[in-house]
């Protein structure tokens, strides 16, 4: 009866105290997926580490975080989200400190592999204490805003704040900043936030754990590599062995007795379209953002904290974006209008990238920003729709499944989109370039002292695979938002309150 009762409350200043201590932990994971841009010169100068060992440093982290993120939203169903979030703060601390004096390269790569563990128990368990503390709709909704714009913020900020940390101290400050948050969650965690766990789960199902990192990892290391290394066999084969997986762990959890991620989520009007609509939206931003970050440094000659400060200006209206959306679908909007506005939006945003030359930064820095505020628009109201549908007690799993899609997502659209550019860029460059200036941007600008006019030439076809693989991005965003209005017609938030008060009263 407690249960039922409670999802008519309204939250009141303790929830959301609560949620300004929740957004912390959420800020600084998505934080550290960008936190070493800058550092990464310092650590190769400090631990020497060799190539293969700087790309597990810098990538581990997303690797792991990837790979677990729906272990951990169903272990949180199962042990309580509460208790996952303290036991993941503390890792997330610890393995930040031993990051921050790591003595090698080896100890930097384990201490990255726990801070993705930390990381995965971070994010599913704070969007289920979410949907736990705000159950009234309107409340839940603001609630699921700031929680996307704060994730998505949380990205730009990492880079910027690395490079003014590396600048003054050295590169273990950018772990050691995590310190404080996460000591201030375990103080006030324990006190503001309520425990959430799922009564009626059986057995964990420990087979499901491997077949979905299996089928989650080959998948997304595949498309990662792509846009630097072209289609090759390799990535292909990889991305093909992770879909086999993905067919087993399909499989998996529509016959174990117990699943992992339980297929009645999947029941609920308007949470498959969310997931399918989330992973969109993160192909838009994830994957404008493997040429613009190029951009600003390749093209326009930029320093590398000068290009991370321009990329703090598109954030800007990011703040403004989720309450507008959810204030329009609050007064009655339909939300299938609202999501597919936010796809005509980001759309928009690639079509003004199109349009972008060789010395073109306020286009650029402004199709970045209308590209995010349409991709905020979307995450935060099918965020919402998704996490409504499904049942508290399944938050977690929930919370998870929809991250996962964001990793999908960005990882696609860094290959698909990346591919478009390469090509044109290949394509546009001449004959006679060396080759290795016609693989990439960056191999160009390394022997163009030797070879006169070639960066002015290189740079310019670079921008013509940046525009190639804009109008690539617009229209496929215009086809998501044909595909929005037609998944979401009709489709709002279901409260699966009577479901729940028929079980209790059964």
């Amino acid at each position: 009866m407690t249960n039922s009762t409670s999802t008519t409350s309204r939250a009141g200043r303790r929830e959301w105290t609560a949620l300004g201590v929740l957004m912390l932990p959420l800020l600084l994971v998505s934080m550290d997926v960008s936190v070493l841009y800058f550092a990464i010169p310092s650590i190769s100068a400090d631990l020497e580490p060799s190539g293969t060992q700087q790309l597990w440093i810098f990538d581990i982290y997303a690797f792991v975080l990837a790979g677990l993120l729906m272990t951990m939203g169903s272990l949180g169903d199962r042990i309580g989200h509460r208790r996952l979030l303290l036991i993941g703060a503390t890792a997330f601390g610890a393995a930040s400190l031993l990051a921050a004096y790591a003595n090698s390269a080896e100890t930097l790569i384990a201490a990255r592999a726990v801070l993705g563990i930390g990381g995965a128990t971070l994010m599913p368990s704070t969007m289920a204490l979410l949907r736990t503390m705000f159950t009234d709709p309107g409340q839940r909704a603001k609630a699921i805003g700031l929680w996307s714009g704060v994730m998505t913020a949380g990205i730009a900020l990492g880079s910027v704040m690395s490079g003014v940390l590396v600048e003054y101290f050295w590169w273990g400050s950018v772990f050691l900043v995590n310190l404080p948050a996460m000591a201030l969650l375990l103080v006030l965690g324990p006190v503001l936030l309520p425990e959430s766990r799922n009564p009626a789960t059986g057995r964990f199902d420990w087979l499901s754990v491997p077949l979905s990192m299996a089928a989650v990892l080959p998948v997304i290391y595949g498309l990662k590599e792509i846009p630097s290394e072209g289609w090759n066999v390799r990535y292909v084969v990889s991305i093909t062995v992770g879909l086999l997986f993905a067919a087993l762990f399909v499989h998996r959890q529509r016959t174990a007795a117990s699943p992992m991620i339980d297929p009645a989520l999947f029941r609920g009007r308007g949470f498959a379209p969310s997931v399918a609509l989330n992973l969109v939206s993160a192909f838009g931003i994830m994957g404008s953002a493997y040429f613009t970050t190029q951009y600003l440094q390749s093209v326009l000659d930029k320093s590398a904290l000068e290009a991370a400060l321009w990329a703090l200006l598109p954030s800007v209206p990011i703040g403004a974006a989720a309450p507008v959306a959810t204030s329009l679908v609050q007064k009655g909007v339909p939300r299938a209008r609202v999501v597919t506005a936010g796809f005509v939006i980001a759309a928009g945003g690639f079509v003004v990238l199109a349009f972008a030359g060789t010395d073109s930064l306020w286009l650029v820095l402004t199709a970045c920003a209308v590209l995010a505020v349409g991709g905020v628009v979307v995450m935060s109201q099918i965020m919402d729709l998704a996490m409504g549908t499904a049942p508290a007690e399944r938050a977690g799993a929930a919370s998870s499944l929809m991250e996962t899609g964001s990793e999908f997502g960005g990882a696609l659209g860094m290959a698909l989109l990346g591919s478009i550019g390469t090509a044109v860029y290949r394509h546009e460059m001449p004959a006679s370039a060396p080759d290795v200036a016609r693989e990439t941007l960056g191999g160009a600008l390394a022997v163009a002292d030797r070879v006169p006019g070639l960066a002015t030439v290189a740079r310019e076809a670079f921008t013509s695979g940046m525009q190639g693989a804009a109008i690539g991005g617009a229209v496929f965003l215009a086809g998501a938002a044909v595909l929005a209005a037609v998944m979401l017609r009709g489709v709002e938030v279901q409260e699966p309150v009577e479901a729940e008060r028929e079980k209790v009263a059964a």
